[in-house]
């Protein structure tokens, strides 16, 4: 089996590469310790076409699974905040969008959204429903020809600076739908800003509902769990390249810091204890990078492909954290050290533990996809 990529795939990884080298990664440092969103780098991933990448032409660029994963790990090798915050525009943010909404909403926000001018949130967690979205209590009735909201959501990516929201919401017994409600919606307020370890500059916070307008239902009433399911492999795959960018980075600069660090007379990556850390790490790396296109090539082959996602995701994920705890072991106190990006690594990459489904969710899922 060859997983050589296309001259188109190297295209685009060598285009997100360039971009996160020069504009996004000369800026990360200062972004997290600002918590600041760059909302003129989310324009210039727009114009890069990236938020169009899995959406079909005209509108977007029609590219492949693979292609996509190649440039989120590139946006996250730059910076994991930047990535987070495209990265969920580029898929949860804006795809019930692009699967429900009809000619005026994708002229007057689809299509800006795709250009970075427009930006999505996604309203699922809630206090009392994380992993368990069947839990959930916000609720949406319908009265007069309109659907009203009422309940509370928390952990809103790129809420404080969104335009639109879709949001999960109840609207029966057993029924879970999606909606879509636009920012100066009378009803919807932000809560509070969600101050977080890491991924400091994809901006966080709570969304409280109160009998607040959709403006439309995206999909038919009870269509939400069945319309999430299409992208849940997606999903899974992007956190796990995002995973697997910021790894990659804390790996490339423990590498450059053990070959300039000198200690008994020579450079660290001398020794068999830096040796063997930057072994591990290299086969972690590799290991995680065969799953996430293996399984993102069997997206685009169109096979099954739930338990296969869930496996790239758990692990490149784990394994990221573990090769950004080696980077930081071998900086010894540089990577305690604020002003080395280690730390920052080390923070970020517990992102993606929770992003896509929890680790612990994820073996419960994957246990019962072998039977």
């Amino acid at each position: 089996m060859d997983f050589s990529l296309s001259d188109e795939q190297r295209a685009v990884r060598d285009t997100f590469h360039r971009f996160a080298e020069r504009e996004v990664r000369p800026r990360a440092q200062a972004l997290d310790e600002e918590a600041r969103f760059p909302r003129d780098l989310f324009r210039r991933v727009g114009e890069l076409g990236f938020f169009g990448m899995r959406y079909p032409e005209p509108e977007g660029s029609g590219a492949d699974v693979i292609s996509y994963v190649l440039a989120v790990e590139e946006l996250a090798w730059g910076s994991l905040s930047v990535a987070a915050a495209c990265s969920m525009q580029s898929l949860m943010g804006t795809w019930f969008l692009h699967r429900f909404a009809d000619g005026e909403l994708r002229e007057r926000l689809f299509a800006p959204a795709l250009r970075g001018e427009r930006i999505g949130a996604i309203c699922m967690t809630e206090p009392d429903a994380g992993s368990d979205l069947t839990a959930i209590t916000t609720r949406a009735e319908q009265r007069n020809g309109t659907w009203r909201l009422s309940g509370s959501k928390t952990w809103v990516t790129s809420a404080p600076v969104a335009d639109f929201f879709t949001v999960f919401a109840r609207t029966g017994e057993k029924e879970l739908s999606f909606f879509l409600v636009e920012s100066e919606a009378p009803g919807l307020t932000l809560g509070r800003d969600i101050d977080k370890l890491g991924v400091r500059a994809s901006p966080t916070s709570e969304v409280a509902l109160d009998d607040a307008p959709a403006t439309c239902i995206l999909g038919a009433p009870g269509q939400g769990l069945e319309c999430l399911r299409e992208i849940l492999a997606e999903i899974r795959l992007m956190t796990a390249a995002l995973a697997l960018g910021v790894a990659r980075a804390a790996f490339e600069d423990a590498r450059v810091y053990a070959t300039e660090r000198r200690q008994f007379g020579r450079p660290i990556d001398q020794f068999q204890a830096v040796q063997a850390h930057l072994a591990e790490m290299a086969v972690e790396l590799e290991a995680a990078r065969r799953l996430i296109h293996w399984s993102a090539w069997r997206s685009d082959q169109g096979l099954p492909n739930a338990n296969e996602a869930a496996m790239a995701k758990l692990f490149a994920s784990e394994a990221g954290l573990r090769i950004c705890e080696r980077a930081a072991r071998i900086s010894a106190s540089y990577g305690y050290a604020v002003e080395y990006s280690f730390q920052r690594y080390l923070r970020d990459v517990r992102f993606t533990l929770i992003g896509g489904g929890t680790s612990e969710i994820l073996r419960i899922n994957i246990a019962k996809g072998l039977s």
